[in-house]
Formats: C-alpha cells, structure tokens, sequence
C-alpha cells in the first residue's frame, strides 16, 4: 500500500492516487512501440512507486509532473529507453497542445483541411444554415423537411465526387481506404459508396479490420480502467500490413477472427483471395494511419476521409464543434444498437478525442478525397432527444475533479442545444440517410 492517497493535477484539483494509473501509462507507451508485457509494466509502476516513497517526505502530496519525471527515470535506468522515449515524446506533445491552447494560436493548422471547411461554410451561408438562429429561422417557417433534403443531396453528390475520382483511377487501384473518427459516418459512407461503384462495373471484397484486433487482455487501458479500444495499437497492424501486401500481390491470405465476448483472436481463419478485377473496400478508424498500409504503393490505394465539418455559429459567435456531433451520435448509437448508457459514451468520451487527435487527425491531408458528414437538420432532432440529458449531466458533473472533462462537454453541448429550434418528427430523413445509421430506422444493412 502506498503512502500516497492523493496527487495534484495540472488543473489544480486533488484527485485520488492509483497506482493502475501509473502502471496504465507505463504500458500504454510500450504498447505504441511495439511492445506488450504487462507484467514488466507493472512491476515498473512499483519501482514508480518506491521512488517516490523514497524521494517525498511522509505527508506530500506528488503532482502529476512529479510522477512523470520519475516514470521518466525509472524507465531509463530500468533499460526501457525506447518506452521511455515514446512516453516523453507524448508527454512533450500534451504539453505543447495545452501551450497552443493558452496562447490560442492564430498560424493556421496544418491537419485541418481549410479548403474544404471553406467550400462548406460557403454552402452554409447559401441556404441560411450557418447559424443556429438562421436555421431556427428557416424551421419556424415550415422548411425542415427542405433543409433535410438540401443536406442530404450535398452529402450525395460528395459520394457521387469521390466515385468518380475511384473510377478514374480502377486500373491501378488494390484498395479504398473509409477513414474517419468515431462516429463520423463511415459505415453507411461505405456501403452507399459501394453500391455507387457496383453500379459503374467496379467488384468489391471487404476486410473487416475488427478481427485483427490483439487479445483483450493485451490491450492497454484508461485512466479509468476501461479498455482502449480506440487506438490503432489495438490492431495487429504488422499482420494488417502484411495481409495487405500480399493480397495486392494476389495471394491468398488467412484472415483471422476476432470474438468480441472472449476478447479473444483467432488466426487463419477465413482463406481471402482478390480476382483481378476486384478492389479491397476497408472502413477503419485507422485507414490514413500509415502503419496500417505501409508498404503498400499510393497509387494502389485510395483513402477517404470523413468528418461532420459543420460550420455553424451559436449566438455566442461560437462554431459547433465537430466532436459534440459525433458525440451524440455515438450516445445514439451505442444506446440502440450496443446497449451501452450515453453516460458512459460521455465519460469515455475524453479517451476517445485524445486518440484521435494523437492518431486519426495528424492524417487528414493524407486522404485523397474528404466527406463532409454532417446534416445541420441533425441538430433540432438532437434537441428533442438529448437536450434534457445533458441538462442533467451538466449538473451531475460540476465540480466532480475527477470528471471535469466530462463536465465541460455536457455544459457545452447543453448551451448550444438549448439554442436550437427542437425537431421530434424525422420522417423526412431518409431511410438511407447517415445519420439513420444513428438515429435509427435505416433501410441499409450494416
């Protein structure tokens, strides 16, 4: 038992020592650099541990960059110099992100694709939906079900875009890549963008990346002890690589299966073979992480990328945030089709952005074709089925120091919602829509 019970953190709360925490960030790096043994892990968190014993006075209370520095030096004295490296390299860039947050930067970002947020915020400002109060407007009007079809037959004719480019290029083409972060649409993008390219002569195989994903048990976790499933060291990406190269080549491969109620994977299980005339369709999170497809040639592959990039403004001259989107587009989700409490969507919620921003974002101007997901009618429908419980969350989470992020989201997203005219009739939202694939009552089969 530690002599430890509390530590300080960079915001200044006081939150309850737990030495999980250490051995989950030990490990955690190790994991991103290929390696996967949890016992060393831990046995280096109660090194962590009696160093701090023996450096702290009876009665201190560490800081979170305390711990760190001795993580740092255990790992190097214990011979984990690569581990540590990966955990410094990831400590220096949270701290250079929360630096640019402070000083809120004005040099514009290199992962944000401002071309196409540009041709989007131009569409919006054309159909009065660049503002909550301008879309309010329009609904109080009678011309919701006009706003859902302007949406959808945007979001169509991008499908229709990123069609043509793939039949432009089907001669050289081995695969097509649906990328995108949790909840921006990418299952219904994919069969949608299928049934497009069917129609046009092209032949499709799909790989599910799900089966390669490691044993459970070796998956790193959360702070909060909950499985990260998030992160693309979660996948046997040597294996994904390699499956990959060889099936572009013609070869046959053994894909493995992977048993979501055992946590458990299965190898070679199903033969996979590509005709000459067939393409690999992949929808992962993790299409534009280079890992995945490393030694696979670009003119070989195709990569989409999706996001709702919604440009709209809420009185307080604030855009709506692309992650609250998703955010309560997974909660829809989860809850239907998973069984899974939207509280706890949102308090897995932080883990799920940090991952994205550290392993799905830096990509973005790697795709050679970006889908705008987002439906600004998705909003007052959002309103009438989500508005009351994150009025509730607000409140259940205010000045809970462990879950502050959790606390901010819901507040945010309980301020812009309250600003939207609320919808509780979707039946002009199509049964193929995008968003049916959250909502519900979709006419596609996933």
């Amino acid at each position: 038992m530690s002599k430890f019970t509390h530590v300080i953190k960079r915001s200044g709360a006081i939150v309850p020592f737990k030495r999980e925490r250490v051995m989950n960030a030990i490990y955690r790096s190790a994991v991103s650099v290929g390696g996967r043994d949890k016992e060393t892990a831990e046995k280096l968190a109660d090194k962590v541990i009696e160093v701090m014993e023996a450096s702290f006075p009876d009665g201190h209370m560490p800081h979170i960059e305390e711990i760190q520095d001795v993580v740092e030096k255990v790992l190097i004295k214990h011979g984990h110099s690569t581990v540590a490296k990966e955990y410094i390299l990831y400590r220096d860039e949270r701290t250079r992100a929360r630096e640019e947050d402070a000083k809120h930067a004005s040099r514009p970002s290199e992962v944000i694709p401002w071309a196409k947020i540009w041709r989007v915020l131009n569409w919006a400002v054309k159909y009065k939906l660049n503002t909550i109060e301008s879309m309010n407007e329009r609904i109080r009007n009678g011309e919701f079900p006009q706003i859902v079809h302007e949406s959808e037959r945007r979001y169509n004719e991008q499908i229709y875009q990123a069609s043509e480019m793939i039949i432009e290029r089907k001669d050289k083409l081995k695969m097509v890549f649906i990328s995108g972060p949790s909840s921006s649409g990418k299952t219904t993008t994919t069969l949608k963008l299928e049934q497009r390219l069917n129609d046009a002569g092209l032949k499709f195989r799909a790989l599910i990346v799900d089966n390669y994903f490691h044993d459970l048990e070796m998956h790193p976790k959360d702070e909060f002890g909950d499985y990260d499933f998030e992160t693309p060291q979660a996948l046997d990406l040597e294996m994904i690589d390699n499956h990959l190269t060889r099936l572009a080549a013609g070869e046959e491969v053994k894909i493995p299966y992977y048993d979501f109620k055992t946590g458990t994977q299965y190898p070679d299980r199903t033969p996979m073979h590509l005709e000459d005339d067939e393409i690999l369709l992949i929808d992962s999170l993790h299409g534009l992480y280079p890992k995945m497809s490393e030694d696979i040639p670009n003119d070989q592959k195709f990569k989409l990328y999706l996001e709702p990039l919604m440009q709209m403004k809420d009185a307080d001259d604030n855009y709506v945030q692309w992650t609250d989107i998703r955010l309560i587009r997974r909660m829809l989700r989860d809850s239907v089709h998973r069984a899974y409490n939207p509280q706890q969507t949102l308090e897995h919620w932080h883990y799920v952005r940090a991952s994205e921003l550290r392993n799905i974002i830096p990509y973005i101007n790697t795709a050679d074709y970006i889908v705008n997901s987002a439906m600004p009618y998705e909003l007052p429908l959002y309103r009438s089925r989500m508005f009351h419980l994150f009025e509730e969350w607000k409140d259940k989470y205010k000045g809970d120091a462990v879950r502050v992020d959790s606390h901010k989201r819901a507040n945010r997203v309980y301020n812009m919602l309250k600003q939207v005219e609320p919808i509780k009739d979707d039946s002009p939202v199509p049964h193929d829509s995008v968003l049916r694939e959250f909502i519900g009552g979709s006419s596609l089969k996933y």
